[in-house]
């Protein structure tokens, strides 16, 4: 069976503020997670909300991070548009 075309990770500007202001350590873990979200970009989400501009978006706890992001599957991304420490 063929491998699907992996898929990448983006952060909005809001979720990269976030990521630079946490310790080292913390950065590294974020990123580890938001690189999980991109290979399994068809996970279901704890649950999805209409964004500001009508858009579907999903949330997915994640450790203690809540992530809210889209799939843009025509280019293979995954959008994190925020993340929260919960």
């Amino acid at each position: 069976m063929p491998e699907l075309p992996a898929y990448e990770s983006h952060l909005s500007a809001s979720a990269a503020a976030f990521l630079v202001g946490l310790p080292r350590r913390k950065q590294k873990l974020v990123l580890d997670l938001a690189d999980q979200l991109a290979k399994n970009p068809f996970r279901l989400a704890d649950y999805s909300l209409m964004d500001g501009g009508g858009r579907t978006v999903d949330n997915a706890v994640m450790g203690e991070f809540l992530f809210t992001f889209w799939v843009d599957h025509a280019a293979k991304e995954v959008r994190i548009t925020e993340i929260i420490k919960l």
